[in-house]
């Protein structure tokens, strides 16, 4: 914890890298699980396990249905992410695992890093300096040699590859879709994308002609499923909130080098020389992400939007009713326009 303090490593970066922790603890438990139904069924069951798990969170926090808190303008963010993300996304893998060894697909998911953080430099016109640039080059190097070490790639057909390609874009954008409704319900955007996922996997798995395991085999991974993607997707986003999408993803992008370390920890697997090597890669440049410290002066321009928050140098809105602006709150406000000077992360309010 000292540690922690000391760095100045904030919430956000902790999420993000709890999210990945969650996401690369699933994968050796799925290699085990994938040898009792198909990799689409395990996918929407899954997906299944972290809608169900989190919409009943939501239900219990909440005392029954609430508003999500969306505004009118950020429910086409969510269903474009949703259907990229959630539907186009998952068949376009399918289909292309059905054409490409499991070696270079494990190489292509690598994909999905570069271009969230290429949507989200280029077209979203978040901020990143050389030492981002560089750690997220380091971390992408080290999760290349993790993938592919000890294993052959065989010559492979353009057609595969660039569907898993594909799948890995359409995530990208999904990741920068899903930031700018990140400061709404982060149960219910999570929930809401772990069900249609799970629809979809499943609906696909059943016109291929594949079934559903044996029951205590389905309710394992279900409950895998609930922390490997519904807990992990639920970090994610409360990171995008803070961080921005390029950063996120990045941090994110460690998830295989801990699945594997988890593998050696659990399953005694011996690690290789290429493991360290990735592991040393990976740690510099989550490092350089850690220590980074962006601060000049800009401009926030008039905004209006809802999510969680106190009042603070951002939040100085008054309210029509009795409220404690220590503690944290959610309704739709106005940001008026204001120029200062702090250090911050390319947040819901830093998109400069």
């Amino acid at each position: 914890m000292n540690i922690i303090k000391k760095l100045n490593i904030s919430a956000s970066v902790m999420a993000a890298l709890g999210a990945a922790f969650l996401f690369g603890a699933s994968t050796p438990f799925a290699k085990v699980l994938v040898n009792n139904m198909h990799p689409v069924m395990l996918a929407g069951l899954f997906y299944l396990g972290s809608g169900i798990g989190l919409f009943l969170i939501r239900f219990i926090r909440d005392r029954g249905w609430q508003n999500p808190g969306l505004l009118p303008s950020e429910w086409p963010w969510l269903l474009y992410a949703i259907l990229i993300g959630g539907v186009l996304g998952p068949v376009l893998m399918m289909f292309g695992l059905t054409l490409t060894s499991s070696s270079t697909a494990s190489l292509l998911l690598n994909l999905e890093a570069v271009f969230t953080a290429f949507i989200a430099w280029i077209f979203f016109r978040e901020n990143a300096d050389n030492r981002i640039v560089l750690g997220m080059l380091l971390i992408i190097t080290g999760g290349l040699l993790l993938s592919g070490q000890n294993r052959h790639i065989t010559q492979q057909g353009l057609l595969g590859p660039l569907a898993i390609a594909g799948a890995c874009l359409c995530w990208a954008i999904d990741n920068n879709l899903t930031r700018k409704v990140s400061g709404a319900d982060s149960l219910f955007l999570s929930a809401s994308k772990g069900i249609i996922s799970a629809i979809v996997n499943i609906g696909l798995g059943y016109w291929l002609g594949f079934v559903l395991p044996a029951w205590k085999i389905t309710i394992t991974a279900l409950i895998f499923g609930f922390f490997g993607y519904g807990l992990s997707l639920l970090l994610f986003i409360l990171a995008l909130r803070g961080l921005g999408t390029a950063r996120t993803g990045a941090y994110f992008s460690v998830s295989p080098f801990l699945g594997a370390a988890i593998a050696v920890v659990f399953f005694r697997e011996k690690p290789s020389s290429m493991f360290w090597i990735a592991a040393a890669l990976m740690t510099a440049g989550v490092w350089l992400h850690i220590t980074e410290k962006h601060e000049h002066l800009h401009t926030h321009e008039l905004l209006y939007h809802n999510h969680g928050h106190v009042k603070d140098e951002h939040h100085q809105h008054t309210h029509d009713y009795p409220t404690d602006d220590t503690k944290a709150h959610s309704h739709p406000h106005h940001h008026e326009q204001i120029t200062h000077i702090h250090s911050h992360y390319p947040d819901i309010h830093h998109r400069n």
